[in-house]
């Protein structure tokens, strides 16, 4: 229900609210992503740990809220498909869109290659793991084949891995020799940037999840399916803006890092906060693996890519984007029925 029920519920305004959140989402990720860029100079943070910790998980924000939004609302399905649509769109797409704006190639190193890029395929993994041990230990009695509850002990999982890589981050920031710290930059200014951006966030996410969910109620549209296209493109705006911005200006690992470290901490942590806010939740495997099964060969051919001279071609960003045309056309035939490799939709 949008704007709880003050306007009417019909398509026009549905769709309305959706592109409406949608620019409060990228304007709320503006102001957080400035402030968390000036935080991590001000504390001296090297350049990957800001792209994958701080950054990364300002930018993935919107998805978390997403998250926990859909659990309450009992539409977790909506939720889990938002990340893994939003972690496709951010493999593909984001690179993609940062080789083309930067001058030249996009740089990486073997600190992305071999550090960001391997732990978060364990990322996903470690949730399909998750996954299967709700089927196997928690199957839901009355639902699908494949279905499985996931409890608050199993959401715990993916969290120790998250914090196995922060540990990692951790060793890195204590290695690190960092410049002084830049001069002109109000601490407390920049935490109240931060601290506004994430309420601008909230409330926006709020609304784009409820205009998305009375619309596939309309239209028939599966929960799974509108979180991948609707919420999953909405939410990755801000890992858009500060990946492009990054590399535009240059910076790369800065890009690339964020990209990795949102999705490590959209799929160890947002899932799982979802789980622990409302108690257990029903997913349907069948639905979940072959979507995190497209996700791993979109993580295999961005590695291959990262790997090869170190750098992210423009040729190669032209295949990245192909390869989402083609996510974005299986998507639509599974919804309109012209293929039915999901089986739970």
């Amino acid at each position: 229900m949008v704007l709880g029920g003050v306007l009417p519920d019909v398509p026009v305004v549905n769709g309305l609210v959706i592109v409406v959140a949608t620019g409060l989402i990228w304007f709320g990720s503006g102001w957080l992503e400035d402030s968390a860029e000036h935080l991590s100079a001000y504390y001296g943070l090297p350049a990957v740990v800001q792209g994958s910790i701080v950054v990364a998980i300002g930018s993935s924000f919107p998805e978390l809220s997403s998250v926990v939004f859909t659990a309450l609302a009992g539409t977790f399905n909506m939720g889990i498909g938002a990340i893994v649509g939003s972690a496709i769109f951010n493999i593909l797409v984001i690179p993609a869109l940062s080789g083309i704006a930067t001058n030249g190639d996009l740089e990486t190193n073997r600190t992305i290659v071999y550090k960001e890029a391997q732990f978060y395929m364990i990322a996903v993994a470690a949730l399909i793991i998750t996954l299967a041990l709700a089927v196997i230990y928690v199957p839901v009695p009355d639902g699908p084949e494949l279905a499985g509850r996931l409890t608050r002990p199993l959401a715990l999982l993916p969290l120790f891995l998250y914090g196995l890589y922060l540990f990692i981050q951790w060793q890195d920031v204590s290695d690190y020799e960092a410049d002084d710290a830049p001069t002109g930059i109000s601490v407390g200014r920049e935490w109240g940037k931060l601290a506004v951006g994430l309420l601008v966030i909230l409330v926006a996410v709020e609304q784009l999840v409820g205009g998305v969910e009375s619309l596939s109620q309309t239209f028939g549209i599966p929960e799974f399916l509108a979180g991948v296209t609707i919420i999953a493109a909405s939410t990755s705006l801000p890992d858009t803006l500060v990946s492009v911005r990054s590399a535009k200006a240059d910076k790369g690992i800065t890009s690339l890092g964020n990209v990795l470290g949102s999705n490590t901490f959209d799929l160890l942590v947002a899932i799982p906060i979802g789980v622990l806010i409302v108690g257990s939740v029903a997913v349907d495997f069948a639905v979940a693996v072959p979507m995190l099964g497209v996700l791993t060969l979109a993580t295999v051919l961005l590695f291959t890519f990262l790997r090869t001279d170190l750098s992210v071609t423009k040729r190669e960003s032209a295949v990245l984007l192909l390869a989402y045309g083609l996510f974005v056309t299986w998507i639509v035939a599974e919804t309109v029925g012209v293929t039915h490799l999901l089986k739970g939709t």
